[in-house]
């Protein structure tokens, strides 16, 4: 059990093992792989009607999203052969000839008082060429037939501070028109950041921020280490762990009023808090009652169940998307595995067997995968497992890979790994084949928890 406990931060006990940095992490994602088998499409400039310059640049936030997805690949704005602000003025068999059968255009224009009226429109060029060659759109440059090219367009007002989240909106409209599958680019990450313990008097940090880095806000600052954030179905909350009066106890807090509720204050471990997809509970590790074992408690009256009792360690405990179900790290059958357990039964089921341990399980949005912390011949990575037929799939090569934490429609997952002796975020598709890495600008930064998709 103390050799299990050593080899991996994943588990409660040994999470508090932390590196001082020097400086506030301020992360920016750079693609490691994948790109370049990904689908071509142009993100054309928008066009400007007012004074002065946009307050915000959308066609660039779009560009970064979609590239970002692993699905995409934005062409450079050199390589353009025209600059479009609506689908009146498009030459389709220019982009055509380009490889470009999508493209994003649109246009941005000042009302006055700190509102924009945006427009864009995601265009098939393939449809349009189509129609120019066979002559049903030469009326002034207007389709007369209906515009069967267009694939979707919005108009809406925004104010300037908006433009940044209304460009994340566009990315999600066109993610899922063009895959079927809604985008992720609305949500954030909750991850914590050290800092240096000689010199900042609170350097543990609970930080939220976009999923892509930016707006990035310290929820909180401690001197003592914080762990294992989780947020609420809403996105309005996030539990943690925190040390911060000499122990462990779980925390709630509401990251728009600050405000926070202790949850937890039993004896022992009190860690790894999960919220159910409906809000109502949380499940927990507590040791209160010996070893450390898997609880479930009610918010609303604190009402406590224990769900496992077992001699060995049960910990970080997962919900499935039903509600009705948890997976959790065990070493009782010798090594940690992952394992399932019925709420409503209590049986308990081993899902994991490849590999020396796994550890860290969280099955995807779509309920058929459960995505691990894989152990093979010492080495940690990211992996997946179908639940139908038990194949494991290895998703990544980076070093001590740990606490994934799977996009809110299952695409990517984000995870805590070592780059250059530096503890950083990373990102790898559920497929393995697009990867990122979300250096900070100094210092390390781990636990890394992905939002549910955000209103």
């Amino acid at each position: 059990m103390k050799k299990y406990i050593s080899q991996t931060t994943i588990l409660i006990t040994s999470i508090l093992l932390c590196v001082a940095i020097k400086a506030h992490a301020q992360l920016n994602i750079v693609i490691t792989e994948g790109v370049d088998n990904a689908t071509p499409i142009a993100v054309v400039p928008f066009g400007w009607e007012g004074e002065g310059i946009l307050p915000g640049e959308l066609s660039d936030v779009i560009n970064h999203d979609l590239r970002r997805s692993g699905r995409f690949n934005p062409m450079n704005m050199s390589q353009m052969p025209q600059f479009p602000r609506d689908i009146s003025s498009v030459n389709y068999q220019s982009w055509v000839d380009k490889g470009i059968n999508t493209i994003v255009v649109g246009k941005v224009k000042e009302l006055g008082g700190d509102r924009f009226q945006i427009d864009f429109q995601l265009i098939d060029t393939q449809a349009g060429s189509q129609l120019e060659k066979s002559g049903q759109m030469l009326l002034d440059g207007q389709l007369v037939a209906g515009q069967s090219q267009l694939i979707a367009g919005r108009t809406l007002t925004v104010t300037g501070r908006d433009f940044r989240q209304f460009g994340h909106r566009i990315s999600d409209i066109v993610y899922e028109k063009l895959t079927g599958q809604r985008g992720a680019f609305l949500t954030r990450i909750a991850y914590v950041a050290v800092r240096d313990r000689e010199t900042v008097a609170r350097p543990y940090q609970l930080v939220i921020a976009d999923y892509d880095g930016e707006n990035e806000l310290a929820l909180l600052s401690s001197k003592e280490p914080l762990m294992s954030p989780s947020w609420s179905p809403d996105g309005n909350k996030l539990a943690y762990v925190s040390f911060e009066n000499g122990k462990p106890q779980i925390f709630i807090q509401d990251i728009y009023t600050m405000s926070r509720v202790k949850l937890t204050d039993f004896p022992g471990i009190n860690g790894a808090p999960r919220f159910s997809p409906d809000g109502k509970k949380i499940a927990m590790v507590l040791s209160k009652d010996g070893n450390p074992d898997i609880y479930v408690m009610e918010i609303a009256t604190r009402q406590l169940t224990r769900v496992t009792r077992h001699r060995a360690i049960d910990t970080e405990p997962s919900w499935a998307p039903n509600g009705k179900e948890l997976v959790f790290s065990s070493e009782r059958g010798g090594k940690p595995q992952i394992y399932r357990v019925n709420l409503e039964t209590n049986r308990i089921k081993r899902l994991t067997f490849e590999g020396d341990m796994n550890l860290g399980g969280t099955i995807t949005p779509d309920g058929t995968e459960l995505v691990v912390v894989n152990r093979t011949n010492g080495n940690y990575h990211i992996a997946r497992q179908n639940l139908n037929d038990g194949a494991m799939q290895v998703l990544t090569t980076t070093f001590l890979d740990e606490s994934p934490s799977i996009a809110p429609n299952g695409s990517m997952i984000i995870y805590s790994t070592l780059h250059e002796g530096t503890q950083v975020l990373s990102l790898v598709s559920l497929d393995g084949r697009f990867k990122a890495r979300l250096p900070g600008v100094a210092g390390q930064i781990k636990a890394p928890s992905w939002s549910p998709f955000l209103r």
